[in-house]
């Protein structure tokens, strides 16, 4: 009986050090906090306007590259409301549009709207870095899950923009995006 006991407390130890970890040290961890004064101003407004091409890569869950993708992207403000259209181009050949409804508060909190979002996204621009937290509708060919979904976006010294997502199910990470957005030439 004791062996049983040991076993179960050391899988409450192990479950409890991995929450730990998983809310300290990873991706998730980070807040916006982390970047202000470092790097360029990233102004939602300024970055993310006029025509934009994407480019990146989407990994699934075992860290490969699942799906390579372009995208045309075109952002119009209307004082601090903003409209974001996308047109991905996929490897497989698929295309796919979002429309987004973003909002600029003056303390720098952002709201996200879409279509496939479920209620709004929220987050915060800080510094050089922005965060956006939602969650999302996978198309029904792509399995129709609810992901949750954490995009983070670093503004670089050229005015480019690089995103880095994870999008996770019940706590675990099943994609992850990785993608460029810069201005149109």
């Amino acid at each position: 009986m004791s062996s049983l006991l040991f076993v179960g407390l050391g899988i409450l130890l192990s479950l409890g050090l991995f929450i730990v970890w998983q809310r300290n040290w990873t991706f998730v961890a980070q807040t916006p906090e982390d970047y202000a004064g470092s790097g360029p101003v990233f102004d939602v407004r300024k970055h993310l306007n006029g025509p934009l091409l994407c480019e990146g890569l989407i990994y699934g869950p075992t860290g490969r590259v699942s799906s390579r993708f372009v995208a045309d992207m075109n952002v119009e403000w209307d004082g601090d409301t903003g409209l974001m259209t996308e047109e991905f181009r996929y490897d497989s050949g698929a295309t796919q549009s979002r429309r987004w409804t973003l909002k600029v508060w003056p303390d720098g909190r952002v709201e996200a709207e879409a279509p496939d979002v479920i209620g709004t996204g929220t987050g915060r621009q800080t510094g050089a870095g922005l965060q956006l937290t939602y969650r999302i509708r996978l198309p029904e060919d792509s399995g129709g899950h609810v992901l949750d979904a954490t995009d983070w976006m670093y503004l670089v010294e050229n005015g480019a923009i690089i995103n880095r997502s994870q999008f996770r199910k019940y706590g675990i990470k099943v994609a992850e995006l990785v993608a460029t957005m810069r201005k149109k030439p």
